[in-house]
Parts: structure tokens; sequence; C-alpha cells
């Protein structure tokens, strides 16, 4: 899981290192290639039964697709338009507004460690957002791009424990199966929505490369790899190991492409963490401590 998160924090300072791609034709290409790399191995797992699957896929695995699809188009959207540091640190809401969701539309009920957590992390952002909207329209408008990639993600997983309840029928196994049929179709919706809005294309052989690397080793590998990790490790495991991709994804940037982070972003980034890390840790110790009553 920590590799896992080092090569998702690469994505920023990649970014930072394109020469003539901008905006949607870095999705495009990032997607694409995704895509490629993802067809390649689970043709490889699947051979030809594979198309079959996506032809009869359920419209929970299409639903699930169209989330993937807005969170790989949000998140490199995002990056071309303000700091590495803002998008990841809006991003790590993800699991916040996942909880939340749960809440809302499936009536999970919320201890009040998490009601605060959410209180704290929203106040995080709220400090990053007023911050930003003194020191301009751009680095705003590409904060809100980014919470486009949490609140999708929470709509993802929220949907799809949503529809795995009447699925009694489904063996574990098969769950992941359906997940990376929805990674795929993420991958394929992002590309082609992306292709007219990047026209012309001007990407260089220099820019090719690093966006192949990006769309293979940056998220085609790890989604590949997540999705087999979570028969292995807890979902607090997950999702505390998952904060390493802010720390290190900040990290690469400022050293990578001389992105030093504002004060607002780590002191709201701080505050995101703390509510986040805080929140998994008491309910890992929560768990822990009813297993050995």
């Amino acid at each position: 899981m920590v590799l896992i998160t080092l090569m998702w924090s690469t994505a920023g300072v990649v970014t930072r290192q394109l020469e003539h791609a901008r905006s949607f034709e870095v999705t495009f290409w990032r997607s694409g290639f995704n895509a490629l790399c993802l067809c390649a191995v689970l043709c490889a797992m699947r051979g030809p039964a594979l198309w079959g699957q996506v032809l009869r896929a359920s419209r929970r695995v299409w639903a699930s697709g169209l989330c993937w699809c807005v969170m790989f188009t949000a998140f490199m959207v995002a990056l071309t338009l303000t700091t590495v540091a803002q998008v990841l640190v809006t991003m790590a809401l993800g699991p916040l507004m996942t909880a939340l969701f749960a809440r809302l539309f499936l009536h999970h009920r919320l201890p009040a460690r998490t009601w605060a957590a959410i209180v704290l992390g929203s106040a995080g952002i709220a400090w990053m957002f007023g911050q930003q909207m003194q020191g301009g329209v751009q680095g705003l408008r590409g904060m809100l791009v980014a919470l486009c990639v949490p609140l999708a993600a929470a709509s993802n997983w929220t949907l799809l424990q949503h529809h795995s309840r009447p699925a009694a029928s489904r063996t574990q196994q098969d769950a992941p199966d359906d997940m990376l049929l929805a990674v795929l179709l993420g991958a394929l919706l992002s590309a082609l929505i992306c292709l007219p809005l990047a026209w012309p294309l001007a990407a260089t052989h220099r820019d090719l490369l690093l966006l192949a690397g990006m769309g293979c080793f940056q998220l085609a590998l790890p989604c590949l790899l997540v999705v087999h990790l979570a028969r292995v490790l807890a979902a607090p495991e997950i999702a505390l190991l998952g904060l390493l991709e802010v720390v290190f994804g900040v990290l690469w940037a400022w050293l990578g492409a001389g992105e030093v982070p504002a004060g607002a972003t780590l002191t709201g980034g701080a505050m995101v963490l703390a509510a986040l890390v805080g929140n998994e840790w008491l309910g890992w110790r929560a768990g822990a401590a009813a297993q050995a009553f």
C-alpha cells in the first residue's frame, strides 16, 4: 500500500515536467494510456471473455465507471489550474465525504468522532478556500474542480455499497472483477470526453513518454494493486496508508518542481489530515477493543 501511494503521488511532479501538453490534452493522454494498460492486463487475465463482460456490464458497473471518469478527469484538470498541494489536500476529504454520504443515503449511523472529523476537515478546506479567494480566481477554480474528485469517489463507494446489499448470491471474488471493469470504463469514457476538448493535440514525444508512464505506472498498476489489497488489508489501514499520497505528492512537487506550499495550504492540510488520522485511529482502536472484549 505504501508503494501504491508512492506511485499515485507522482502525478503532480510529472505534470509539471510536461513541455506543451496542457489541461484536457493531459487528461486525454493519461486516461487513454491508462485504458490501454488496463486492456492489456485484463485481456491477459481473462482472454476474449473480457469484452463480453464489458458489453454485459450492469448499470451499477456503468454508474461506477462514470464516477471513475469524473475522478480521472477532474484530478488532472485541477492540477493544471492550481498547486499540487491544494489538489491533494482537497482530495483527502474523500473518506469523510464517503462517511457523510453513507449517513445521508444509506442511513448508516456515524459515531461522534466521525462527525467531529467532518467538521474539522471541512473547516480546513474552508480556510484554504477563503485564503484562495483573496489570491485570485484561477486557484479557486482549480480547488473547485479538485472538489469533484472526492465527491465522485464518495458517490462511487456509496453506490457500490448500496447495490451490493441485494446481491447476496455474488461471491466475494466477483466484486473486484466488477470494480476493475468500472475502472476500465472510467478510463475509456474520460479519454473519449476529453479528446474533442484537447484538439488540436500539441504533446511532444517527451510529453507522450511521460504521460504513458503516468497512465500505466501512476494509475493503472496502482488501481489493480489496490483492488487486490482490499482483500488483505482492513479498510482503516488502507485509508490511513492512503493519506501518504498527500505527504509524498506535496514533497515531490516541492523537490521536483519547486512548488513551495503556501501557509494557508499547510494549515488547512494539517487540519484535514488531523481529522482523517484521528477518525481512523480512534475507529481502529475501538474495533480492536471490541474484538479483544
